[in-house]
């Protein structure tokens, strides 16, 4: 990751998503009200499952540090389980699974495929989470396009980041439960080639990124993964990680963002702990 350093008294080198340095103004920070502490709310179908989704999902959180949001839907039980929910992150390279899909909703629209330009960036931008392809793209759909997807997403939570720093966007795992729902199940936002393109690049994460949600999935799980990862002066490393599984019956998704991290590491174990609860008990 690149070394943070302070360039002036506004503005820093931070790392967000692959590595890349970028500036970014510290007082773009958000610094969420104090409120009293959120419990995780469960509800399902299947006798049993919510309580113990709640009771294992607090348990795997009860000695971390930090922040956490954590949002679950498995629709063969139809089971949900929040915590945190509203609560607005910096989504750091997550927001790179919106950015492709605003490409592909646009697209859509003018009844077109992506160009082989357009194909080569989408792949860096998922599979590697390349910074510099994302600013590209995110560039070429202008803000308004980008709210354009917002709203026929029903994503009305998520903020675009301003003045091109997309790591900055305020996300929420109410919104990034929606993007996965649409992205694994029919709907008129999405094609079917669209939603099948987007599935495709988070399989083939390479091995180095695919952390957090995926830990512990059961064999034969088919795993879609994107990751992000920030530093940043104030509320240390955001670490998030959003996941769907499907095959063998299997069909749920899970977004858990996190920060006031004291490492990446750090997030990264408590992403993990989460999830390996979650997947154990829809198992």
């Amino acid at each position: 990751m690149t070394q943070t350093h302070w360039t002036s008294r506004r503005a820093r080198v931070v790392a967000v998503g692959a590595g890349v340095g970028i500036l970014i103004p510290v007082l773009a920070a958000a610094t969420p009200a104090a409120a009293a502490t959120p419990t995780v709310s469960c509800t399902s179908a299947k006798a049993g499952l919510a309580d113990k989704l709640k009771k294992d999902i607090t348990a795997a959180l009860a000695t971390r540090k930090g922040t956490v949001a954590v949002g679950l839907y498995d629709r063969k039980t139809n089971t949900t389980c929040t915590l945190r929910a509203t609560t607005a992150y910096d989504s750091a390279s997550t927001v790179k699974v919106t950015v492709l899909a605003t490409l592909l909703w646009d697209a859509k629209k003018h009844n077109r495929v992506l160009t082989a330009r357009e194909t080569t960036l989408t792949k860096a931008m998922i599979t590697k989470s390349d910074n510099d392809a994302t600013s590209t793209l995110w560039r070429q759909l202008g803000l308004t396009k980008i709210k354009g997807f917002l709203a026929a997403a029903g994503m009305t939570q998520t903020k675009p980041g301003a003045n091109n720093y997309w790591g900055l966007t305020q996300e929420t795992v109410t919104d990034e439960q929606k993007l996965l729902k649409l992205v694994t199940a029919k709907n008129t936002v999405l094609s079917d080639n669209s939603r099948a393109y987007i599935l495709k690049l988070m399989n083939q994460v390479i091995a180095g990124q695919r952390w957090g949600t995926p830990y512990g999935a059961p064999a034969g799980a088919t795993v879609h993964v994107k990751n992000g990862w920030l530093q940043r002066s104030t509320h240390g490393w955001r670490v998030h990680s959003l996941g769907t599984f499907n095959g063998g019956g299997r069909d749920y998704m899970m977004s858990v963002l996190t920060q006031d991290n004291s490492t990446m590491s750090y997030g990264i174990t408590t992403i993990q702990g989460v999830a390996k609860a979650i997947h154990k008990d829809l198992a």
